[in-house]
């Protein structure tokens, strides 16, 4: 990961981890909310999509292992060196480990889907699990650095450690779509950081290097920090704006399309219904001899 496109890979699997979230979060509290839709269907939609999301998450950490292991001047799987007598690229095995415990959570995603014996809130805590063991290798990625580069580290492990206690929390907390938006808010804040370090440290087409060592830029990146959370919660915003109005437009269509008259079957009659309008004192007297 020490380039530009180490850090925007990891930020943009979180970003879209997070986009994700955020439209099934609200989704399922869409159809919660209103009874009139088919909450079963849905159920059954949201079942299959539980096992596709953790096909994707496994393959992103799949994609991210390998490419950790075998870009150019990778660690080939090698840990150890016995010829040169010293550690091989620990760096690269610090992110291959924290996209292993990602590979994980996808893993049992697809395990709490698929086998019924299984509480669904195991996927709650290999997500908590994950987040902690990747807050734990970044605490220790940044030895011996410069003063920038461990400052943007050390917000980085901060959202990752927030995270990670919102998602412990939720297993203790009944389904509750402000606290699970919390969570997913630092998801998306921990991918666009990821990005802001790739820029910061490794600035693509030969940009002007940051200087590691200026106190003014760590001032800057502060503020930079609380903007990318801002952003988040924006994103999140008008994700909930655009699912709501989408859901409640098409229960209105649907409501309009509804029969608006009563339906009612007459005695020793056949399968079939009779609008309200052509309900009279005949039926009533037929609906009472039953």
């Amino acid at each position: 990961m020490g380039n530009f496109k180490g850090h925007a890979l990891p930020g943009t699997f979180f970003f879209i981890l997070g986009i994700w979230w955020t439209t099934k979060c609200i989704l399922k509290y869409a159809f919660k909310k209103h009874k009139r839709t088919s909450y079963l269907d849905s159920k059954v939609l949201f079942h299959r999509v539980e096992i596709l999301e953790g096909i994707i998450i496994a393959g992103m950490a799949l994609t991210g292992m390998l490419g950790e292991q075998f870009i150019p001047g990778g660690p080939h799987l090698t840990l150890y060196d016995y010829k040169e007598g010293q550690w091989v690229q620990l760096l690269g095995w610090h992110h291959f480990t924290m996209y292993f415990f990602f590979g994980l959570l996808g893993v049992t995603n697809i395990l709490c889907s698929t086998i019924r014996s299984l509480p669904a809130s195991f996927t709650k805590l290999m997500l908590a699990n994950a987040l902690f063991v990747e807050g734990f290798v970044f605490y220790n990625h940044t030895h011996g650095r410069e003063m920038l580069d461990i400052f943007v580290h050390k917000l980085l492990v901060l959202v990752i450690f927030l995270t990670g206690l919102i998602a412990f929390l939720e297993l203790f907390i009944l389904t509750n779509i402000t606290v699970e938006l919390l969570r997913i808010s630092f998801f998306l804040l921990q991918g666009s950081w990821f990005w802001q370090i790739g820029f910061v440290l490794y600035p693509p087409s030969g940009g002007p290097a940051w200087d590691l060592v200026d106190h003014d830029n760590v001032m800057f990146l502060t503020i930079c920090f609380c903007w990318h959370y801002a952003i988040a919660i924006i994103i999140i915003g008008a994700i909930y704006a655009f699912v709501t109005c989408t859901m409640s437009s098409q229960i209105s269509c649907t409501g309009k399309a509804l029969p608006s008259s009563y339906h009612i079957r007459e005695k020793g009659a056949p399968a079939e219904f009779l609008p309200l309008r052509s309900f009279t004192s005949s039926h009533v007297k037929n609906c009472n001899s039953f």
